[in-house]
């Protein structure tokens, strides 16, 4: 008779994800490095110093958001992520990685924005951290793809409407 295997979970683990946008690369682009389109797909505050060595953070200081370092950034083609050790997560040994990568389908004005996220811990205590980051960028990307694809539409003037006669006298009934 065997004894049950153990298991022991090390290193670390990563996920993936790819959308494919029926629009420009430079809008896409813009719709991952500009604050105010971030807080359209992300419902969350952003605050983005886009240019290599910069600041990514999506949601508030201290209160639950992820800040990271802008590791590369390479207009229309590559954002790559390193997320800042913060107080709040179980303690890793390995850095946090988002890299973005954007590519453009000749002639038809599509671009494929493929995620790649890695450096996660495989240790039980980050299985539920693990859980929301990798569902909650494919939520994103929907919401991207959502948000450029089909944009809000302003809101059509309202005609005035033409002046009442006033009421006749003897005839208001």
């Amino acid at each position: 008779m065997s004894l049950p295997r153990r298991s022991t979970r090390s290193g670390n683990r990563g996920y993936a994800h790819l959308v494919e946008v029926r629009v420009p690369v430079a809008r896409v682009w813009r719709a991952l490095t500009d604050p105010a389109l971030v807080r359209i797909w992300s419902g969350q505050d952003a605050e983005i110093d886009a240019r290599e060595g910069g600041l990514y953070r999506i949601g508030k200081r201290n209160a639950g958001g992820r800040e990271a370092h802008i590791d590369i950034f390479d207009v229309n083609r590559r954002l790559r992520l390193i997320y800042l050790h913060t107080p709040d997560l179980p303690t890793s040994e390995s850095a946090m990685v988002d890299d973005f990568l954007l590519d453009v389908r000749k002639g038809d004005g599509t671009t494929s924005l493929r995620l790649l996220g890695s450096g996660v811990p495989e240790a039980p205590s980050w299985d539920p951290l693990y859980v929301k980051i990798r569902l909650g960028w494919e939520k994103y990307m929907a919401r991207i793809k959502v948000a450029l694809e089909s944009p809000p539409k302003p809101k059509a003037e309202k005609k005035p409407e033409p002046p009442k006669d006033p009421p006749l006298p003897g005839l208001d009934y």
